[in-house]
C-alpha cells in the first residue's frame, strides 16, 4: 500500500479548492510587485502599516550589528538576549500585566500554553470558530475538549456545568475570518462564576483595538483578572514577527518550566526584537495610525453597503465578502486581480462549506483614494460574479 496523493490533489483542486502561494516580490505596503505585476493588495495582516517603516528597519539593522542575526540557543540555554528581555519588559507593561514571554510564532504560543496549563483530567472550551492552532492546541492537551457555540455565553454556560478539573476558557479577540469581536464580557462572566480561567488569543486585536491599542480587553475595559492568559502576535500589527503571552508571575514561570514548545526552540533573532520595540515605541506614540484606519474602515463599509455587498459583522480592519460557493469567490478574485487588485478568496476548510468569501483586510497605509479604487472595482465585479455559473 502507498499514499495516494495525487489522487487527494486533483480532488481539492476539482473542488476549487487547492491552494497556491502568490510570489511576493517586494517589501509588504499597499502596492506591492507578486508574481511579476504591479497590485495593490488589500490582503495583508500589517494594520498599522508598520512591516515595511524606515524607523523599525533601522532598529533590525542595528539590533543585527550588534547581537548578529541569530539567535543561537533555546531561552534556556543561551539564546535569551538582553533585547528579548527589554521587549518582554515593554510588553508586560503594555498589557498591564507582571510579565510577558517571547514566542517564535503564534501558533507555537497557542501550542505552548494550553497544553502546559491543561492535561488528563482538566476541560478547555473553546470557540467553535477559533483560530486552528487553538484548536490543535486543545486536541494535544490531553484535557476533556468541547468547543461552545460561536460568541454564545449560554452555550459556554452549559458546557461550564460538565467540565471537570482546572477548567479553561479560550477564545479568540477578533475571529480572523469574520472580524467580529468576541463577546468578552459575557464570556469572563460565565468563567467566573465557574471558576474557570480565561485565555484570549488577540492576535488581530492588538493595535487596531483599545484607546491606546492594547486590544480587545482594553476595548471592554477588562484586566487581569477577567482574562488571565492574554497571548498577541507580533506579525500584524506591530510588523515584525513572533508573539508573547503576557500574565502573572507564576503564569509565566509555569510556561518556563512545562511549555514544550518554548523550552525546545531557538529564541527569535534579537534584531527581530530590536525591531519589535522600536515598532511597539510608534504604535503607542503614532495613535494617528488607528485614527485613519477606523476611517478607512468606515468608509469600506458604507460604499459595500451602496454595492449591496454581503459583510460580516465586523468593527476591525477584517472585511470579509462574503460570497458562498467556493468558485464564484475565486472568481471574484479574478475579476479584481485583472483590474489591478490582490484579493485573496478564502475557502473551506480555511471557513464552513458555503462560506467562501473574499477577506478584504486594510492598512493604515492605504489612502482614502486606494480604498475607493477598490469599491469602484467591487461595483463593476460583483454583477459579473452573480451571473457567473
Amino acid at each position: 500500500m502507498s499514499f495516494d496523493l495525487a489522487t487527494r490533489l486533483a480532488e481539492r483542486r476539482a473542488a476549487n479548492l487547492y491552494r497556491q502561494r502568490p510570489l511576493l516580490e517586494s517589501p509588504q505596503g499597499p502596492l506591492v510587485q507578486v508574481d511579476g505585476r504591479e497590485l495593490l493588495a488589500f490582503c495583508s495582516n500589517d494594520y498599522l502599516g508598520l512591516a515595511n517603516h524606515p524607523e523599525v528597519i533601522a532598529a533590525m539593522r542595528a539590533g543585527a550589528e550588534k547581537w548578529g542575526v541569530g539567535g543561537g540557543a533555546s531561552h534556556l540555554v543561551i539564546g535569551h538576549s538582553t533585547p528579548h528581555h527589554q521587549l518582554e519588559e515593554a510588553l508586560a507593561e503594555f498589557t498591564g500585566r507582571p510579565r510577558a514571554l517571547l514566542f517564535s510564532t503564534g501558533y507555537m504560543a497557542n501550542l505552548a500554553v494550553v497544553t502546559a496549563l491543561v492535561g488528563q483530567g482538566d476541560s478547555v472550551l473553546q470557540d467553535r470558530l477559533n483560530h486552528a492552532s487553538l484548536l490543535d492546541a486543545g486536541l494535544l492537551s490531553g484535557a476533556r475538549f468541547s468547543r461552545y457555540l460561536h460568541n454564545d455565553a449560554v452555550s459556554l454556560a452549559n458546557r461550564l456545568r460538565k467540565a471537570s478539573g482546572n477548567c479553561l476558557v479560550v477564545s479568540d479577540g477578533v475571529f480572523s475570518m469574520d472580524g467580529d469581536l468576541a463577546d468578552l464580557p459575557a464570556l469572563c462572566a460565565e468563567a467566573r462564576a465557574r471558576d474557570a480561567w480565561v485565555m484570549v488569543d488577540d492576535a488581530h486585536g492588538f493595535g487596531p483595538l483599545g484607546a491606546t491599542g492594547g486590544g480587545i480587553v482594553e476595548h471592554f475595559g477588562l484586566g487581569p483578572d477577567d482574562v488571565q492568559v492574554l497571548v498577541g502576535t507580533l506579525g500584524k500589527a506591530f510588523g515584525t514577527a513572533g508573539a508573547f503571552v503576557a500574565g502573572s508571575e507564576e503564569l509565566i514561570e509555569t510556561l518556563i518550566q512545562f511549555a514544550r514548545p518554548y523550552i525546545y526552540t531557538t529564541s527569535q533573532p534579537p534584531a527581530v526584537a530590536c525591531a519589535t520595540l522600536k515598532s511597539l515605541e510608534l504604535l503607542r506614540s503614532e495613535g494617528w495610525r488607528r485614527e485613519h484606519l477606523n476611517q478607512l474602515i468606515a468608509r469600506f463599509r458604507a460604499g459595500a453597503a451602496e454595492i449591496g455587498l454581503s459583510l460580516m459583522d465586523s468593527p476591525t480592519p477584517i472585511q470579509p465578502i462574503l460570497v458562498g460557493d467556493s468558485a464564484r469567490a475565486l472568481k471574484l478574485s479574478a475579476l479584481l486581480k485583472e483590474r489591478g487588485l490582490l484579493v485573496g478568496a478564502i475557502r473551506p476548510p480555511t471557513v464552513p462549506v458555503g462560506g467562501a468569501r473574499l477577506r478584504v483586510t486594510l492598512s493604515a497605509a492605504h489612502s482614502e483614494e486606494q480604498v475607493e479604487l477598490l469599491l469602484e472595482a467591487l461595483a463593476e465585479c460583483w454583477p459579473q460574479v452573480q451571473e457567473h455559473d
